[in-house]
């Protein structure tokens, strides 16, 4: 009979539900605000760059803590990493619900989740190292991926219903605020409790070896030629993502969609994540393929860019949406990441990670300005331009080794 590898402890569901359910309520503290906007305009009365800042500061805190959350993540462990960053959920969430009137204090709690967000986002990778076996970390990665876009979708979906008038007409979000605040202690008490550190059962060789120390494993990634073309496939792909989805209500005014319309093409777009994030990754660790399954990825999404630079019809858009985030969200994101720990090994996964993550941050602001001096529609067309580079990044490649001699 052929060798199946390891065998893996069935308690790793456990460990990815919790750490999958503390990503899920991250977005949803990251976009509370997105979907009420006017009303929070109206509560607070202040601008609605005063409204966008309450989202956009996740990605300028990001640029700053991302380092320093990898190295507290690769040198204590998830325990103590991802700990961290569920205690920093749990407490400034419950702060933003209890001074959910004050705009400064909800400033405040913001920044606080801000910097809890790299301790979340960037030990997807470690997780998946530390628990699963090799055939089955694409899937993992997945799954917490997935669990990111189940986050964004209850905030644009639940926020608005739980937002309440007073009598006299006056939006009230403080238990709103509030409710999201309890959901957020009790998933951090859970991780708190559910998550371990690694599985006792051991994974193979790589989950087991030394890994570089986490300055070591900086320079080892920079000085890796797969890992360079990765940061410029993330750079440009998850650049693009943050950027459309942040300007998606300004693009579809100009194709002369309704509001409501306007959210169903930019939900299609989180909902095709789901559905990629599903399928893509369980089909690369099937075939033990992750090269191909990033070469199909880019080149299937420039019909998605496309469309939404071109086309004008509401049912053009919606496919083109579900195109671009089937493909770009359902492979670039998962099988992305998972590439990236595997080839730039021994160097610790969450550094890998958080370099990618920040390198899509920083173009994401850089490609959210450019657009805004640009235009929306320009700017879409140079975006088809960066994403024939990312097919022929992605063609650069070599495949993950680790992934090709796992048995």
């Amino acid at each position: 009979m052929a060798d199946t590898g390891p065998k893996a402890s069935g308690y790793r569901w456990v460990v990815l539900f919790v750490f999958s359910l503390i990503n899920a309520i991250m977005q949803l503290q990251w976009l509370t605000f997105a979907p009420i906007a006017r009303e929070a305009r109206l509560v607070y009365e202040v601008t609605p760059l005063q409204i966008d800042l309450l989202s956009m500061i996740f990605m300028v805190v990001f640029i700053f803590i991302c380092i320093p959350a990898s190295y507290i993540i690769d040198t204590y462990g998830i325990r103590i990493g991802v700990g961290l960053g569920a205690v920093l959920i749990a407490v400034f969430s419950l702060l933003k619900g209890f001074y959910a009137h004050d705009y400064t204090m909800v400033v405040i709690s913001q920044v606080g989740l801000a910097v809890a967000q790299p301790f979340i986002l960037n030990a997807t990778t470690k997780v998946a190292v530390n628990w699963f076996p090799i055939e089955e970390r694409a899937t993992a990665v997945g799954i917490a991926t997935l669990s990111q876009f189940i986050g964004i979708i209850a905030a644009m979906i639940i926020t608005p219903l739980l937002v309440t008038q007073n009598a006299g007409g006056v939006y009230q979000l403080g238990s709103m605020l509030l409710t999201y605040g309890f959901i957020s202690v009790a998933g951090a008490i859970l991780l708190l409790l559910l998550l371990k550190e690694h599985s006792p059962i051991p994974l193979g060789q790589d989950a087991e070896d030394e890994r570089f120390k986490v300055f070591e494993g900086f320079k080892h990634i920079l000085a890796h030629r797969d890992m360079r073309l990765i940061l410029v496939l993330f750079f440009l792909g998850l650049g693009m993502f943050n950027a459309i989805s942040t300007v998606i209500d300004q693009i579809c005014q100009i194709k002369g969609l309704s509001t409501e319309q306007t959210g169903l093409v930019g939900g299609m777009m989180l909902i095709a994540g789901i559905v990629g994030a599903l399928i893509l990754p369980i089909l690369s660790d099937k075939l033990r393929k992750r090269k191909m399954i990033l070469v199909v990825g880019m080149v299937c999404m420039i019909p998605g860019i496309v469309g939404l630079a071109v086309a004008t019809d509401y049912t053009l858009l919606l496919i083109s949406s579900f195109i671009l985030g089937f493909f770009l969200l359902g492979a670039g994101a998962p099988i992305g990441f998972q590439y990236s720990a595997e080839v730039s090994f021994p160097a610790p996964e969450s550094t890998s990670q958080g370099l990618i993550l920040l390198a899509g941050q920083i173009s994401g602001i850089l490609f959210i300005i450019g657009m805004n001096k640009i235009g929306m529609i320009a700017s879409l067309y140079i975006y088809i331009g960066f994403a024939v580079i990312a097919v022929i990044i992605c063609l650069l490649l070599r495949e993950s080794p680790m992934i090709k001699t796992a048995r």
